[in-house]
């Protein structure tokens, strides 16, 4: 923000339009929510989401490849399989929150995923995942395993 003001403000906007909501509709997602820079999507299956985010992060991975690394627009990923409470046309919940710490802890450029969602995932996509080992998440009670693709994946780990 502080190098470059307004190019910090109109990329991500570009890249939501170009990238991001076709990538999502693509995988039968649908954005709950947008916070400044984070979006919130709610998809049919963990399946949809790992597709939808692999296509976003490889689609954003082409556009960066001849930016500057300190001018990119990179964005982190976290996806969880679990209970939801739906109200008018938001969503809340554990299932919520574990998201978007395992969106905390994606590298970035990266998607970081649940062991629930992993096991959803497994053999089902074109993603295969390494281990991360338990993971210690903010207002979390229990450490959770969590998973990210393989650098074969063309997917930032």
């Amino acid at each position: 923000m502080g190098l470059d003001e307004e190019r910090t403000l109109t990329q991500p906007k570009k890249f939501r339009k170009t990238v991001v909501d076709p990538g999502i509709a693509t995988h039968r997602g649908r954005i709950v929510e947008t916070t400044g820079d984070g979006t919130l999507v709610e998809f049919a299956s963990a399946v949809d989401a790992a597709r939808g985010a692999a296509e976003v992060q490889r689609a954003m991975a082409t556009q960066n490849i001849n930016v500057p690394q300190d001018e990119r627009i990179e964005f982190r990923i976290g996806i969880h399989v679990g209970g939801i409470i739906i109200d008018d046309n938001d969503i809340f919940g554990d299932g919520v929150n574990i998201a978007a710490r395992l969106e905390g802890i994606a590298e970035p450029g990266g998607i970081c995923v649940s062991d629930d969602a992993q096991r959803q995932i497994r053999g089902k996509t074109e993603l295969a995942f390494d281990d991360m080992g338990p993971q210690s998440l903010k207002n979390i009670a229990e450490p959770m395993r969590a998973w990210r693709p393989t650098s074969s994946c063309g997917i930032t780990s």
